[in-house]
């Protein structure tokens, strides 16, 4: 059986807590070293023209390109937060080719501006196409409902039942309302929860409480799943990342 290596990173836009230190080229590494084949980021910096100003290792491509580099030669980027200096969103590297990608705005309100980057792509031991979902929801529930409804609709609409589905990112749903309504819904299996009996701990990485950070699938078997938390994870980003495998 072929299994498929997924990590899933809310980068904090290439720095430490505070934005004290640039650290994209240490989560590179780091992002190299566990060896997946879908890579679903979150807080992905596009333009920042005072950090760059700011930091001497700033990249001159957005990060999005910087840490696909010449792994991940397939990656899309949804640009969701735009400014005078800037603009981030999600991020999606992949090994294998993009038949298409969207990003699709779910913002609730242009002070928390949040985006669905849908792709799909051709993977050599799947008969049917792979669909992945990579988002960032609200922090406040009322807004994250909305959200959560908007993907529902999504995937009802634009992933066939046939086709395996990936849907990750960073949900800042502490209170764990949002599995129930993927679960019954629309069959999502959440890959952590299944495999150790609840969602990993994800925030703040160097003393993790709170489970914000989910790996969805649908039409494939969770094999292992993880939660990054010990070194070099625990010095970077204030999240940590989920690696999983399914098949």
């Amino acid at each position: 059986m072929a299994t498929i290596r997924i990590l899933s990173y809310n980068i904090h836009k290439g720095l430490t807590v505070a934005n004290r230190r640039f650290v994209l080229e240490r989560m590179r590494t780091a992002i190299r070293s566990v060896d997946a084949e879908v890579v679903f980021l979150q807080e992905v910096q596009g333009q920042h023209h005072h950090h760059a100003a700011r930091f001497t290792d700033w990249p001159i491509e957005g990060q999005c390109e910087y840490l696909a580099d010449s792994i991940w030669s397939h990656h899309a980027y949804g640009k969701n937060a735009l400014y005078d200096h800037g603009h981030h969103g999600n991020a999606i590297l992949s090994k294998h080719p993009f038949s298409a990608w969207e990003n699709l705005d779910v913002s609730n309100s242009r002070w928390e501006r949040r985006g669905l980057l849908h792709g799909v792509i051709k993977h050599p031991a799947l008969k049917h196409d792979l669909h992945l979902i990579c988002c960032h929801l609200d922090l406040f529930e009322r807004g994250r409902k909305k959200q959560v409804q908007k993907l529902i609709e999504r995937i009802a609409q634009a992933v066939p039942a046939e086709c395996p589905l990936l849907v990750a990112g960073d949900f800042n749903d502490w209170r764990a309302r949002v599995s129930p309504l993927l679960t019954t819904g629309l069959g999502l299996i959440e890959v952590h929860h299944a495999l150790h009996g609840d969602h990993a701990k994800s925030f703040p990485v160097w003393w993790p409480l709170l489970r914000l950070d989910r790996l969805y699938v649908r039409g494939l078997k969770p094999i292992s799943a993880e939660c990054l938390t010990g070194d070099p994870w625990r010095t970077l980003s204030d999240h940590a990342a989920l690696l999983a495998e399914v098949g």
